[in-house]
């Protein structure tokens, strides 16, 4: 035993020397690591965003100074908050999603959408039912076997589809379903249409609808989408020969009125079509439809026209029509149709399959292996308790503690957990029993697998890691800096003033500004009344009182403007024109005027806070470099250098 620990140690060993190898540590700050992947990733990143490229060397200092304002913020705990890790999860929910699915199994299924949509087959196809239990399924499907069999002897397929298909349609189609294109079927029947040879019969194919057998009959290159219109006469019920004569008679001369010069197709529709969707529309159809979506014979007639040639009468077993066919449209380039195709993919059973992948390799990785041995553990515990019953489910399944599979060395799930999953209640034999107890392990298994693949992604995968480690370490970045610089500027008004009063000389204006308050008002007499009361009110309450007083009929507005910045401003101060249109046409200064020079912080405090960040900014950065140690792995820093 102790050998085997020794070499698998060893084995261990090696694996994690060539991981380091491959992803050596660049650097460590405040004792933590930071691989070479990391670097590079961001180094990359960041000069794809520039017009000129940063140097190593400036880039370096630059990625030390974002890392120790980081472990600033691990240090002052901002990383445990519940607000950030409540953002900090909802991102990696988000970020972990494409990760989850192999994106070569995407692409593929959207190409093989894309060249089916270019493809019309003809097929033929009888359905047998799934059955309600196990057993009865394992018939249906051992039935639909022998019937291709008697097909591929030669026996009449309209007869093996009367005597044993329960497609509702085989009525009407006798099994010869016509053409089908993409995007009509679910997709394992769609995949043995477009992949089984002409001539030949698919294995029978399982959907939620049942078993099926499909014969492929011809292959053909989509012939487009169409857009008609068509007059209906329509079959009375229990129709005799007679009957449909005598409707016959009038479909021809129907025909006659709308072949002949000058007639107008769509006004003969709205007067004798007997369809009531299109007769009010002269008969159009208004979606363009494609093959496989109308009856045979309305199809069949309306792809032998011509775009604006009008068909002779023909018969459905709705009635006898006239069609116009009224234009034609090819299949959509790739580009237009991706979207469309990346919808439907996403709505039905395609949408698992490249989750799918992933979790076949997170299996593979992680050595996954069902417990041979649990289905005769199961099988001898049902019989040791006489039967499947109440019993046997809350006693012996609920507290089994044999484990269901094994992956990553010590990950597993005990028997137990499937005890809530099940019915007690169903009436079972003991091999049946036993085979509905093991359906429920492989969604288990599923999930137990990809929680663990994802809560390692992190270890296993570079490019993810980098990724949020991108977005937390740039969250913290953003939280320390607005606290000690942004925020902490505008906070700091001790500082900041100061600060100004050190520096006055440089926060000068090449030209004047107006400062002070401009009132406007809805028209004169407002006006009038607004200098009436400003001559007897005080300073204190003026601005208060008279938006008391006269509501929404004036506004005030406190600025500090200079030419060019406003309208009104250039108006009264420095000769522009009057503006017109205004809401409020009739104005008056009611406080300020024009200063050629900074009174005081106020007037230019969003410069001046911009220069303080920069001095606390570098306040901090110097704090930093004192208080956190920095080790730069130069070997590995060369490395860089040389590519």
């Amino acid at each position: 035993m102790k050998g085997k620990l020794l070499i698998s140690s060893l084995i261990l060993g090696t694996a994690l020397m060539a991981l380091a190898a491959t992803d050596p540590v660049l650097m460590t700050i405040n004792g933590k690591d930071v691989k070479l992947s990391e670097f590079e990733y961001l180094y990359n990143k960041n000069n794809q965003q520039q017009i000129e490229k940063e140097s190593l060397e400036d880039y370096v200092d630059r990625f030390v100074i974002y890392k120790l304002k980081v472990a600033d913020a691990e240090a002052a705990g901002y990383d445990t908050l519940p607000a950030f890790k409540k953002e900090f999860e909802g991102y990696r929910d988000d970020f972990v999603k494409p990760f989850l699915e192999d994106t070569t199994v995407k692409n593929r299924l959207v190409d093989e959408a894309y060249d089916r949509m270019t493809k019309n087959v003809k097929i033929d196809h009888i359905m047998l039912p799934l059955g309600t239990t196990y057993e009865e399924s394992q018939k249906q499907r051992a039935l639909a076997d022998s019937i291709r069999q008697c097909a591929l002897n030669g026996e009449d397929w309209e007869e093996l589809v009367e005597k044993y298909s329960v497609d509702p349609s085989k009525a009407n189609n006798h099994g010869h379903y016509g053409f089908v294109t993409a995007n009509m079927f679910p997709y394992a029947f769609e995949y043995a249409a477009f992949n089984t040879p002409v001539g030949q019969i698919s294995e029978p194919v399982k959907t939620n609808y049942g078993y099926h057998l499909i014969r492929v009959n011809a292959i053909e290159p989509d012939a487009g989408m169409l857009h008609v219109r068509h007059i209906l006469l329509l079959f009375p019920r229990n129709c005799t020969d007679s009957a449909k004569a005598a409707i016959k008679v009038r479909i021809d001369s129907i025909y006659e009125a709308v072949t002949a010069p000058g007639a107008d197709f769509a006004e003969i529709a709205k007067k004798v079509s007997q369809d009531p969707g299109t007769r009010n529309r002269g008969g159009d159809l208004v979606n363009f439809f494609g093959r496989g979506q109308m009856v045979p014979q309305f199809e069949e007639v309306s792809y032998s026209l011509k775009d604006g040639e009008i068909s002779k009468p023909f018969e459905t077993r709705f009635g006898y029509h006239i069609v116009q066919r009224l234009e034609s449209r090819p299949v959509r380039s790739f580009e237009a149709a991706k979207p469309d195709i990346e919808a439907r993919i996403a709505r039905d059973e395609r949408s698992t399959m490249p989750q799918e992948k992933v979790l076949a390799h997170a299996k593979e990785l992680y050595n996954f292996k069902y417990n041979d041995r649990l289905g005769d553990v199961l099988l001898k515990a049902i019989n040791d308790n006489g039967g499947y019953d109440t019993t046997f489910v809350k006693g012996f399944l609920a507290n089994c503690s044999e484990p269901m599979f094994t992956f990553a060395g010590n990950q597993s799930r005990p028997v137990s957990e499937i005890a809530p999953l099940v019915n007690p209640m169903a009436v079972l034999n003991p091999i049946p029993a036993r085979d509905y107890i093991m359906s429920h392990i492989d969604p288990i298994a599923n999930k137990a697998v990809m929680d663990y693949y994802k809560e390692n992604l992190i270890n296993d995968n570079p490019d993810y890691r980098n990724l949020i480690n991108e977005y937390r370490d740039g969250m913290l970045l953003y939280e320390v800096s607005n606290r000690r610089v942004w925020e902490g500027a505008s906070r700091d008004t001790a500082g900041l003033n100061k600060y100004f009063e050190q520096n006055r000389a440089k926060y000068h204006w090449d030209a004047p500004r107006f400062k002070g308050i401009i009132l406007s008002a809805k028209n004169d007499s407002v006006l009038n009344a607004v200098k009436d009361d400003v001559r007897v009110l005080g300073a204190d309450t003026l601005t208060i009182t008279l938006y008391k007083k006269y509501g929404r009929d004036i506004k005030m507005e406190r600025m500090l403007m200079a030419k060019g910045e406003n309208d009104l401003v250039d108006y009264l101060f420095f000769a522009a024109d009057k503006p017109q249109n205004l809401e409020y046409p009739v104005f008056m200064v009611l406080e300020g005027g024009l200063i050629n020079q900074p009174e005081g912080l106020a007037d230019v405090k969003g410069m001046v806070t911009s220069d303080y960040q920069d001095v606390l900014e570098k306040r901090w950065v110097e704090e930093l470099r004192a208080k956190y140690p920095v080790k730069i792995n130069k070997k590995v820093l060369k490395k860089i250098q040389k590519k």
